[in-house]
């Protein structure tokens, strides 16, 4: 359309301005059907918009719940890891969303000085292989070189799949040939005699499968990919010869944690196939730690064929201290010797307190939820004071609120009726209230068996993922193993460099210093 000035529009003859109205006119219709379409666009995406922030926000709710008591570990777990899934997956939509919906000056500056989270820093030990991009012409349009001023660095995390590779080891033979004398070094001790595998990679795949939990026959697959044949039945072989070498080493480690004067234990279920029948029958892992507060973590696991007592007693043997535990019968015989006491889990009785409360809407339940979180508050104000600062605010502070809990839990027991689900939450907690107020006494001991059964859950991935133990000995084996490796996370140590360190080690090293390699003393050797 021509550029015209209002004064010129007379001077034009009728023809013409009949043509420019029209023209005017399509421009207008074409405008106003351009607005709708754009309404409409923006309509749809704020719906759109609406309905991903609604999922994103129950995501992060459900996500919430999943925390709570309402699943065992290994449900958890998996929830846990969908959810991750779908909400990086909403986010990705949700900011691409946003990037493509028009934005008010105002809008975008608030956007800008909201900024985006922070990412954390990628490792500075991981190497870096650096990148440089310059322009290929520093010339400016002016003619004139430009000058380098600054730069900006952006990083990207990246990963060479796993490398084999085979060491030769060549020993020269030397002769004298006067004397006729043979001189040659001798061959090093190994973990496998004569076998080919050194200790690293032993040790991947003790790694591989006790604590990432990835079965044999997936290792054959993975190490297949890289052109190394390693049948599962050769991987099970160094298992055991891993397991034979380290024993030295897991009888020293349990001699350590049973050697502390707060126990926590607990048990967990496995399925161990049953050769005589071909199928699976319970077996149970038996987990004992030392205390929640002490400064030199360290478990033991035992791999048994039930879940009866003796094996406690066993276990034990001679140890005296605080154990502990939930309200499992099977420890009772264990607790009755001299020199042991028990400490109960205020955990399990919120527990039931807390399923009344979703199921049925409690009123006396969330009371006690509610006087129960009391003490948990004190509890984590005063988790990294010492044993006797903490025991010390334990009788000022957390004992008034422990003694209304006993008070206010004997009133509402005389109101609740017999037999119904809170008058068996309130007995439970009752009857425990001996074992539960241990910590009154005792700075070492916590409130609850959190500790333990978070130990439990590299056993509920397990199962998960290898499904069953092959045998008693198998068990057996998995059991030593992860009492070394999950003691070598909890002392802050990455699990493959503490167990091929271990291995290198162990075939030449003296047995009255074994303890050097125990999880809480071991040092990263240059």
């Amino acid at each position: 359309m021509r550029d015209l000035q209002a004064q010129n529009l007379k001077a034009l003859a009728p023809g013409v301005l009949a043509e420019l109205a029209e023209q005017m006119l399509a421009q207008l219709q074409e405008q106003s059907r351009h607005i709708e379409r754009q309404a409409r666009d923006i309509k749809f995406k704020d719906t759109k918009l609406e309905k991903i922030t609604f999922e994103l926000a129950r995501l992060k709710a459900w996500k919430f719940s999943a925390k709570s008591e309402s699943m065992n570990a290994e449900q958890r777990q998996m929830f846990e890891d969908a959810l991750a899934e779908d909400q990086a997956d909403l986010e990705a939509q949700l900011a691409a969303l946003k990037a493509q919906l028009p934005q008010t000056p105002g809008e975008q500056d608030k956007q800008k000085s909201k900024g985006q989270p922070r990412r954390q820093a990628l490792p500075a030990h991981l190497r870096r292989i650096e990148h440089r991009h310059e322009p290929e012409d520093t010339v400016c349009g002016c003619g004139r070189e430009m000058v380098r001023v600054g730069e900006d660095v952006s990083e990207k995390l990246d990963i060479v799949p796993a490398e084999f590779f085979v060491h030769r080891h060549i020993r020269g033979k030397w002769a004298c040939k006067c004397c006729n004398v043979l001189r040659q070094e001798p061959v090093e001790p190994s973990i496998v005699d004569k076998g080919i595998p050194a200790p690293g990679l032993i040790a991947h795949t003790m790694v591989s499968r006790f604590a990432d939990h990835i079965p044999y026959y997936r290792q054959e697959q993975i190490n297949a990919r890289s052109g190394v044949h390693t049948p599962r039945a050769t991987l099970a072989s160094w298992a055991g010869h891993a397991s034979a070498g380290v024993a030295p080493l897991l009888e020293a480690h349990r001699t350590f944690v049973f050697g502390a004067a707060v126990l926590h234990a607990d048990e967990t279920p496995v399925a161990m196939l049953d050769p005589g029948s071909g199928k699976t029958k319970r077996a149970y892992v038996w987990a004992y730690a030392r205390g929640a507060f002490d400064q030199h973590p360290g478990v033991v696991y035992d791999f048994c064929v039930s879940r009866a007592g003796r094996h406690a007693v066993k276990a034990l043997g001679k140890w005296s201290g605080t154990l502990v535990v939930d309200d499992y019968a099977g420890y009772d015989v264990a607790l009755k010797l001299e020199n042991r006491l028990e400490a109960g889990c205020l955990a399990h009785c919120r527990r039931k307190f807390d399923e009344l409360v979703k199921i049925k809407g409690s009123e006396v339940a969330r009371e006690a939820v509610m006087r129960i979180g009391r003490l948990y508050k004190i509890e984590r104000e005063i988790a990294g004071l010492s044993a006797q600062d903490r025991l010390a605010i334990r009788q000022q502070v957390g004992k008034p609120h422990w003694d209304e809990l006993h008070v206010w839990l004997q009133l509402e027991r005389q109101r609740v009726p017999d037999g119904t689900t809170t008058a068996k939450a309130i007995d439970y907690t009752l009857r425990r209230w001996e074992a539960l107020t241990r910590c009154l006494h005792d700075g070492n001991v916590a409130v609850d068996n959190n500790h333990i059964e978070n130990l439990m859950r590299p056993w509920a991935m397990g199962r998960k993922a290898w499904l069953f133990a092959g045998s008693e000995m198998g068990g057996e084996r998995a059991a030593a193993m992860m009492s070394l490796l999950q003691s070598a996370k909890l002392n802050g140590h990455e699990p493959l460099a503490y167990l091929k360190d271990v291995l290198t080690r162990l075939p030449s090293y003296p047995n009255k210093r074994i303890e050097e390699l125990l999880p809480h003393r071991w040092t990263q050797q240059d």
